[in-house]
């Protein structure tokens, strides 16, 4: 595996476009040492490819004619990735169900004409088709087949070949040679060989025929493998009608699909009845496969007929993505990211179940892990930082976020202990009662909400911080750290863990280290209850743009805004935009455009704003209305809705505070905003008006930060309008259930012709005493 990693990861560093096509004969060459690939990220690099089109993906529902839309979005995907200087090869099913359409509309109207012959009327009596031989109509479908095939692929100026094959072709030693030969010929050619099994003339298949490790043709499962593994094939993509194997048969109350499938969890399978059309099952699948794997070539079998995904389902595994199910042989130490989510959520549930004590015992524990163990920390945290320097990739923000000092471990921890002060009364907390009626009493009480995957990029000071916010409010975690900080996170989550242990929860922690992608993350939405992304607003768009069925949690951009007001007083305006933008440009609560009411423009106030921030190397953008004003303006701003993250700014001129208002609803991020004024009404109206998550009046943009607004940490701002807005921290994440006591009350009992009526009194809310729990330690 040595060259092909080696080479693999020298692809990763070329540019897209034409390089791709030098990038992949490269890699063809590391395939010369026989080996599949080891992780769904390699078949990026797949040269070779085989796609095998099962008969539930080619045939229409009734099984007498071919589904045209599916095929064609094959047709396209295929031509695209040849088009890439791919060598793309396909086995087909088809020729029977087409030839079927042939041979009903034939005998049909043959019926129809003697019928009207015999009876010398128009009227026809009912017409029954015969049972179709399996081989006419192969015969009859197999030209049309490959016609529709051409007609296809010539729309995207790609030629075809049509090859038909048995099992004899493979036993004898020189038919196979010659097949071997056509097929380089073809592919050396650019041509895509269009191969499947000649059912006009093949013989039925005998059961048990595998003889001395070679695949005998059965089916287009097996011919699929067989091909591959005789061309040196670098990916099979077996495409069917369920979504991949599932441990259980599809449809079962149990049944889960398995993302990574190794040689040898046979055993774990039980296996259901084949599709509704073609000779293989998912079992036949499996054992092809397996034998391709062993062969050297990587198999993934997927979904090829769901409406949403057959548009781009090769092209998305030949990406790399997480669809369908990988065979690999090279089994990973750790548990797969679905088994971390599992544990998590079982060891999360005691956590919910812990005495508010036990979890702030926890929290306190893991802050003084902080203060103890800060020499490994740094020695981590400097490896991390060596290595970001000699690459030489992120920026000076990216590296001051990844460098942590004893002074940072120091803040951490007294972060942490006030998140365990806080948590005594997070969880099942009495928000409401009501007296129902007699006897019958409704609370509403807080809870967790789940599972929270937390992605976060090049900050390490994040994971203690969202494991102690998730302790607190009993919540499983799920943290994906950026590979700039692996070694420092390592180390963190092996304290959080340590922490965790002393009361038995050791998993409700889980660092996912594998080479998951963050998409097929935010695809697990049976398994994760809520996303929160910590970075960059390209990293939080594009989670928000990946997590279709799981709540995200945060904000895509932080333009936050300062209004000098005209009645603002000249110091405050000056410590304030001076630390709103200067304290820390890279965050995301740092001001990013400066509206100055025009009274203040040729003024002392605003002389003295512009000579600060040249002092402050700040860079100046002109706003339209302000570059009117100035013979020599700064750059003119390009958007008024930048984020710049560094020392720039924008400068604009508003009539009014309404103006400023309007401004920055129309170009804000609705993430902080601020008023300088001297004027409380002007102040009151700003702060009633202005619809952002944060909206203050002569303090700093900087203040919104969990830390600073005392809840001891935060998961991230939000700037959505339901759940939690502004900086989240405990109680962000808890959500509330009901709990209803009553004594064999029914809904009957309130009906027009019950004994009961509601009552709906507001009780007094008192806060029932947890129940004491004995702490428990995992062997």
């Amino acid at each position: 595996m040595l060259v092909r990693n080696s080479v693999y990861e020298h692809c990763l560093k070329l540019n897209k476009g034409s390089r791709l096509v030098t990038c992949i004969l490269s890699v063809s060459l590391a395939r010369a040492n026989g080996n599949s690939y080891a992780h769904r990220g390699e078949l990026r690099q797949a040269k070779r490819i085989v796609v095998k089109l099962g008969s539930a993906v080619v045939t229409r529902g009734d099984e007498c004619g071919l589904a045209l839309g599916r095929l064609a979005s094959v047709v396209e995907q295929v031509a695209m990735l040849q088009n890439q200087g791919r060598e793309m090869m396909i086995v087909t099913s088809g020729a029977v169900a087409f030839g079927k359409q042939r041979l009903r509309h034939e005998i049909l109207l043959s019926q129809s004409v003697r019928q009207a012959l015999h009876s010398g009327q128009n009227q026809l009596k009912d017409m029954s088709v015969p049972v179709l031989e399996a081989r006419a109509c192969a015969a009859a479908g197999q030209s049309g087949l490959m016609a529709l095939y051409e007609a296809m692929f010539t729309q995207y100026s790609t030629c075809t070949a049509q090859v038909l094959v048995t099992n004899l072709d493979f036993h004898d030693d020189q038919k196979r040679q010659n097949l071997n030969s056509t097929l380089q010929e073809l592919l050396r050619m650019n041509i895509v060989p269009i191969i499947n099994t000649n059912d006009a003339v093949v013989p039925p298949p005998e059961p048990n025929s595998d003889l001395q490790g070679v695949i005998s043709i059965k089916d287009n499962d097996s011919l699929a493998a067989r091909l591959a593994v005789e061309m040196k094939a670098d990916l099979l993509i077996a495409l069917s009608d369920v979504e991949g194997l599932y441990d259980s048969p599809p449809g079962s109350d149990d049944a889960k699909l398995i993302d990574i499938f190794y040689p040898g969890d046979q055993q774990s399978i039980t296996y259901g009845t084949k599709s509704r059309v073609g000779l293989g099952g998912m079992e036949a699948k499996v054992k092809a496969a397996l034998w391709a794997l062993q062969g050297g070539t990587s198999v993934v079998i997927a979904n090829g007929t769901h409406p949403k995904v057959t548009g781009h389902v090769i092209t998305d595994i030949v990406e790399g993505k997480k669809v369908g199910t990988f065979f690999s042989e090279v089994k990973p130490a750790g548990p797969t990211v679905e088994q971390q989510t599992e544990m998590a959520r079982n060891s999360g549930r005691t956590l919910a179940a812990l005495h508010p004590d036990q979890r702030g015992a926890i929290i306190c524990h893991l802050a003084d892990l902080l203060v103890e163990k800060k020499e490994e920390i740094l020695a981590a945290n400097k490896t991390d930082m060596d290595l970001a320097a000699n690459a030489g990739q992120l920026s000076s923000a990216l590296l001051n976020r990844l460098s942590l000092s004893p002074a940072k471990l120091n803040s951490l921890a007294i972060g942490l202990r006030q998140i365990a002060l806080a948590s005594q009364d997070s969880v099942g907390r009495v928000l409401r009662r009501t007296r129902v009626a007699h006897n019958l009493e409704l609370e509403q009480i807080t809870v967790p909400i789940g599972v929270l995957l937390v992605i976060f990029e090049a900050r390490p000071d994040c994971l203690p911080q969202v494991s102690a916010l998730a302790i607190a409010s009993g919540n499983a975690l799920l943290a994906k750290g950026g590979k700039e900080a692996a070694n420092t996170n390592r180390v963190l989550h092996e304290l959080t863990q340590e922490a965790l242990d002393i009361h038995g929860v050791k998993e409700a922690v889980q660092l996912v280290s594998t080479r998951e992608e963050v998409e097929d993350l935010c695809r697990l939405d049976k398994m994760i209850d809520l996303i929160i992304p910590r970075g960059s607003s390209a990293l939080v768009r594009n989670i928000q743009r990946a997590a279709k069925s799981i709540p995200v949690l945060g904000h895509s951009e932080g333009i936050c805004h300062i209004y000098v007001d005209s009645e603002a007083a000249i110091d405050k305006v000056i410590k304030i935009v001076r630390d709103s933008k200067c304290d820390y440009p890279a965050a995301c609560n740092a001001m990013e455009t400066l509206l100055v009411h025009r009274d203040i423009l040729r003024t002392t106030l605003f002389d003295q704003i512009i000579d600060m921030l040249r002092t402050e190397r700040v860079k100046i953008h002109a706003g339209p209305r302000f570059a009117s004003y100035l013979t020599f303006s700064p750059s003119e701003v390009k958007s008024l809705r930048t984020e710049y993250g560094d020392l720039e700014c924008c400068i604009e001129v508003v009539d009014s505070m309404q103006e400023a208002i309007d401004h920055i609803h129309r170009y804000g991020s609705s993430h902080t905003d601020v008023i300088v004024t001297e004027n409380e009404d002007t102040a009151e109206q700003f702060l009633q008006q202005l619809d952002s998550a944060c909206v203050f009046w002569n303090a700093s943009s900087r203040f919104a930060d969990g830390y600073r607004f005392g809840l001891g940490a935060e998961v991230g701002i939000s700037t959505a309008r339901i759940h939690a807005r502004g900086p989240v921290g405990l109680e962000g994440l808890l959500t509330t259930k009901w709990v209803l006591r009553g004594d064999g009350h029914t809904a009957a009992d309130f009906s027009e012709h019950g004994t009961l009526k509601y009552l709906h009194e507001n009780l007094p809310v008192t806060q029932p005493q947890p129940r004491q729990m004995t702490a428990q330690r995992e062997d």
